[in-house]
């Protein structure tokens, strides 16, 4: 039985019932899941069409003289179309592989039993195994006066009712840059509250430094130090104050300042599961919770909040649930799983940081290579950022790396694959990569 039909939800249901699992999913929302299809889909979608601006702005480049103008109303649609079309793609191959399906809400009554919630009224349903997969939805702080129009959060956003002349993005993470980044390309001014000194906060400095560097060419300002406490609307204009006493007034406010498991109204005291202040509930390297039979993953389980971690954790809960942890069974390693920020530049990071390793005291070896000595960068007209791989210099093993430029999201998937594997540097400069590419910075990164 899995509550919840996210990226952890459907990918749970699909190897369960390909081993020959009896499985049942419940969804109230979208299968695909509301945080994937209502939040990084559509985002990503508006992302790539701002980079479609970008690229044309950066015409003269490649020797185009070329202009380009957004259609809003065509956005909405190609936004909703993509979502659409995966909804319909994971529903179908489901139903292919015999999942039952219902559209509603389910809540634990007892350690086995699940109580759904359908227009048709309620189903009492025991299951051998249960996944608790019920995702997140945005943080909104008591100060701030969500309406949908004027002060937004995330989801209010994907598309927005209209671009906004001047937003102010509250939350400089990952979610913030990627807004600063997706509206200043669609034309708006753009204000970024950042609490910290950097954006990023945790991530590589130079990678966070490359990116503030972007923002401030492209206009964006940047309030740095700065905690929003209260937002006011006036009309048509908004004026977000902070702790040190600035002000930053515009036409829009967006929240991004994290987001809420979705753990209230599942009854888990029912079954006796264990739920921490943060509304997480804390699981073990199996992804059981403290009710062996119940596990939880996806933004629930307080992990890494991925729809690539969300996915891997379903994958193998199946597969324990199913019995397959009795053969060889590698379990998840959180520290290896491989992220990236779509801004422009993206970044992309995967393993051991640089800042972390000095702060730890660990040797290790750092080499960077910047794309501006890569002929495919070149060519492409975009050579900035850089490949940077960090190894043990003992064993050459690679233990992380950070890539800032274009198709970081795609590189870094060569430096996971390392780290995962325990390579070494070595085994990625003897790798024959196609010339010219721009993955042939991560062979001279290695060098």
């Amino acid at each position: 039985m899995i509550l919840g039909g996210g990226p952890a939800g459907n990918a749970a249901a699909s190897v369960a019932a390909t081993l020959g699992g009896q499985v049942t999913l419940i969804e109230r929302d979208l299968v695909g899941g509301a945080a994937h299809l209502l939040d990084c889909i559509p985002s990503k979608a508006m992302i790539a069409t701002g980079g479609g601006l970008r690229a044309v702005d950066r015409a003269g480049a490649m020797a185009l003289s070329a202009h380009a103008e957004l259609d809003l109303h065509a956005l909405r649609g190609r936004v909703t179309g993509i979502a659409h079309r995966l909804h319909m793609g994971v529903t179908a191959l489901l139903e292919s592989q015999g999942v039952r399906m219902i559209h509603g809400s389910g809540r634990l009554k007892g350690p086995r039993e699940v109580v759904i919630e359908t227009a048709d009224g309620l189903e009492e349903v025991r299951a051998d195994a249960i996944l608790l997969a019920t995702g997140s939805r945005p943080r909104v702080p008591e100060w701030a006066p969500v309406d949908g129009e004027r002060v937004l959060t995330t989801r209010d956003a994907y598309p927005p009712p209209e671009i906004p002349e001047h937003l102010v993005v509250i939350g400089s993470g990952v979610t913030g840059v990627e807004f600063t980044h997706m509206f200043s390309a669609f034309g708006s001014q753009v204000t970024l509250i950042v609490s910290r000194q950097q954006v990023l906060p945790g991530k590589d400095p130079e990678a966070a430094a490359a990116l503030e560097e972007a923002f401030l060419d492209r206009g964006v300002q940047l309030f740095k130090g700065a905690r929003a406490e209260a937002i006011e609307r006036d009309g048509d204009r908004v004026r977000v104050s902070c702790t040190d006493g600035r002000v930053a007034a515009g036409t829009h406010v967006v929240l991004a300042v994290g987001s809420v498991p979705n753990s209230d109204g599942l009854d888990v005291d029912a079954a006796g599961v264990m739920v921490d202040d943060g509304g997480y509930v804390p699981v073990n390297h199996h992804n059981q919770c403290n009710v062996p039979h119940i596990y939880v993953a996806g933004d629930l389980s307080g992990k890494l909040p991925l729809s690539s971690v969300a996915s891997m954790q379903g994958r193998k809960i199946a597969e324990h649930v199913m019995g397959l942890h009795t053969r060889e069974h590698r379990h998840l390693d959180y520290d290896k799983a491989a992220s990236a920020i779509f801004t422009d530049p993206e970044i992309a990071d995967v393993g051991l940081a640089e800042v972390d390793a000095f702060s730890e005291g660990r040797k290790v070896r750092v080499t960077k290579v910047p794309f501006s000595a890569n002929a495919k960068a070149l060519i492409d007209g975009d050579p900035r950022g850089f490949v940077k791989i960090i190894s043990d210099p003992a064993t050459g093993v690679v233990l992380g790396g950070s890539i800032v430029g274009r198709h970081a999201a795609e590189l870094i998937s060569v430096i996971a694959v390392a780290v995962t594997n325990r390579l070494t540097v070595t085994d990625i400069v003897d790798s024959l990569l196609v010339h010219p590419a721009l993955a042939e910075s991560l062979a001279d990164a290695a060098e």
